[in-house]
């Protein structure tokens, strides 16, 4: 019998599987969209009903092809983890309702009650929790939640990857780096905060039992699960781009840049900084949350270049590989010597509290090309603040790692060498993929570690 690990990615774009054998090599990657539904003025949601059912037809289409296409005889899956993308979940009645859809992150609904929120609870806000106050942060669509009519007291709240660990077998929990996305977390105490909280209406058991990432949860089971999947151990890995970072062997004096949907500069710190430092950065969208490795915080820093990029292809008529390539070479030829006359194209929508893509174009004959590497260089603007931003609190760092699919783009690594010290992109297509595999893997060794004391 072949005794396999494997890594599910929720991510904002795509939801992916990889599947590994027990060294660590790559069989097989499979991965479906993101079950989103669009709404009117750029809402955006998940039905639970419908994430639960991508990943059991990508369970079911990995069943099929570990035999069909890989060709391994009696294959088993013994291990999962889960990652996935922070701020998006949904609140679960103490039946096990699921009473709302999960708003996506980059959703613009809570901007009232971002407005409306006490100037004594906002001051205190970003020192406490590590995060800046914005209607990206969990607690401002739990406020328009429960402002919608949605009951909060006496349920609970699960982020992504909680759900769906617990969907497929094992206990609901809250996982430390993916709790840190929530504003609900007191970064110092590592224990849910009283006053927001309070702020809700609800009760300590609100957010479930608080665990690290890799914690055993269970075992997979349930008529949704193959059966080559059957009594595998699952765990939570955390949020994607740290879950990422960990796969790329991130250090601390090292930039790790993950390019999704959103584009994601991470460093590395061995512990909390201080409240006036967490204020310092939230003031300037920048981060300090827990790490997925134990004892570990990180900065992050987003901006939602991978948002506008993929806009920006859509509105070029850009939906193809070929013709995305094909971009990718004119932009490389553009380089810098683009003819257009300064102010030509302007770009905004990359700060983390934007995502909205604007896009003036002042003179005629303006290409495609042109526009994209007006985007890039927007998107390098947004990093070089950042950077030195962080720089001020900490020594910068000397190298960059650049993952995820926007990094296969020659021109996207060009604009960010001029910004981001000693790049190099990561030789895996799907890094946080991977790295939850990699807590699969550490999670059957310490089974099978016990199994024998």
């Amino acid at each position: 019998m072949h005794e396999l690990v494997a890594g599910l990615d929720l991510g904002s774009t795509g939801i992916k599987i990889l599947v590994t054998d027990r060294d660590g090599r790559t069989l097989l990657v499979r991965q479906r969209p993101t079950p989103w539904v669009g709404g009117p003025a750029g809402t955006t949601d998940m039905l639970a009903d419908d994430l639960v059912a991508t990943v059991e037809a990508l369970l079911a289409d990995v069943a099929d092809a570990l035999v069909h296409d890989v060709g391994l005889e009696s294959p088993r899956v013994a291990s999962v983890a889960v990652a996935g993308m922070g701020e998006t979940g949904f609140v679960i009645a103490g039946d096990g309702t699921v009473l709302s859809p999960g708003i996506a992150w980059f959703d613009p609904r809570g901007e009232p009650q971002v407005a409306a929120l006490p100037d004594g609870f906002r001051a205190r806000f970003a020192g406490r929790t590590g995060l800046p106050w914005g209607v990206q942060v969990t607690l401002a669509k739990l406020l328009y939640l429960r402002d919608s009519g949605v009951p909060l007291a006496g349920s609970r709240w699960a982020n992504l990857p909680e759900y769906l660990a617990h969907v497929l077998g094992g206990r609901l929990v809250g996982e430390l780096s993916l709790t840190s996305r929530t504003g609900l977390l007191d970064q110092d105490t590592g224990a849910p905060w009283g006053e927001a909280l309070d702020l809700l209406g609800v009760g300590p058991g609100f957010l479930p039992e608080l665990v690290e990432a890799g914690t055993p949860l269970g075992e997979m089971a349930g008529a949704r699960v193959p059966e080559m999947f059957q009594g595998a151990s699952l765990t939570v890995a955390g949020h994607d781009h740290l879950v990422s970072a960990v796969s790329g062997g991130l250090v601390a004096d090292a930039y790790h840049v993950s390019m999704g949907t959103a584009e994601v500069l991470l460093r590395v710190v061995d512990g909390p900084l201080t409240a006036d430092v967490r204020r310092r950065l939230a003031g300037a969208l920048v981060n300090c949350v827990h790490h997925v490795v134990p004892g570990q915080h990180v900065l992050v820093a987003g901006v939602k270049t991978g948002l506008l990029m993929r806009r920006s292809l859509q509105l070029f008529g850009i939906d193809d590989a070929a013709r995305r390539a094909e971009l990718d070479e004119q932009v490389v030829r553009l380089g810098a010597g683009s003819a257009l006359a300064p102010g030509a194209v302007d770009v905004t929508g990359a700060r983390n509290d934007d995502g909205v893509l604007g896009l003036t174009v002042r003179a005629d004959g303006v290409t495609p090309a042109e526009a994209f590497l007006a985007v890039l260089q927007h998107g390098n603007d947004e990093i070089r603040r950042l950077v030195e931003v962080m720089d001020r609190e900490l020594p910068p760092a000397t190298s960059t790692l650049l993952t995820g699919g926007w990094a296969g783009m020659e021109s996207v690594r060009t604009a960010r060498a001029a910004v981001l010290p000693g790049v190099r992109v990561s030789s895996r297509t799907q890094d946080t993929a991977h790295g939850a595999a990699g807590f699969a893997a550490h999670l059957l060794a310490a089974r099978a570690a016990e199994l024998t004391d």
